[in-house]
C-alpha cells in the first residue's frame, strides 16, 4: 500500500494548513484512518482518527483546531488545521489505526514559525 500525503508549508503562528493523505488500498473504505505527527527528536505520536461511519477523535492538544475528514471514493483523509501553533510543527503521516500498520509514506513538514 502506497501512502502519500501533501499540503504541509511554512505557516505564521494562527494560520491554516489543509494536509491530504492518498491511499492506495482498495480496502481504504473500511478501514479507520488516522494522523500522525513526528516531532524533531521526538517520536511518532498519535494527532486525529476517523472511523468508517465519519466519527472522529482527536488528542487533546489539537481539539477545537484540527479537523479529519474523508473522501471513500477517492481514496483520501484530509486534516484541516486552524490555529496553528509552534508546537504543531511536525512532519505528519497518514496510517490506518488498526494493526499491522501499512507502510509509513513520506509525510508532509508542517512548520509554525513567525
Amino acid at each position: 500500500v502506497q501512502l502519500v500525503e501533501s499540503g504541509g508549508g511554512l505557516v505564521q503562528p494562527g494560520g491554516s494548513l489543509t494536509l491530504s493523505c492518498a491511499a492506495s488500498d482498495s480496502s481504504f473504505s473500511v478501514r479507520e484512518m488516522g494522523w500522525y505527527r513526528q516531532a524533531p527528536g521526538k517520536q511518532r505520536q498519535f494527532v486525529a482518527r476517523i472511523t468508517t461511519g465519519g466519527n472522529t477523535y482527536y488528542v487533546d492538544s489539537v481539539k477545537g483546531r484540527f479537523t479529519i475528514s474523508r473522501d471513500n471514493a477517492k481514496n483520501t483523509v484530509t486534516l484541516r488545521m486552524n490555529s496553528l501553533k509552534p508546537e504543531d510543527t511536525a512532519v505528519y503521516y497518514c496510517n490506518k489505526i488498526s494493526y499491522p500498520m501499512w507502510d509509513w509514506g513520506r509525510g508532509t513538514q508542517v512548520a509554525v514559525s513567525s
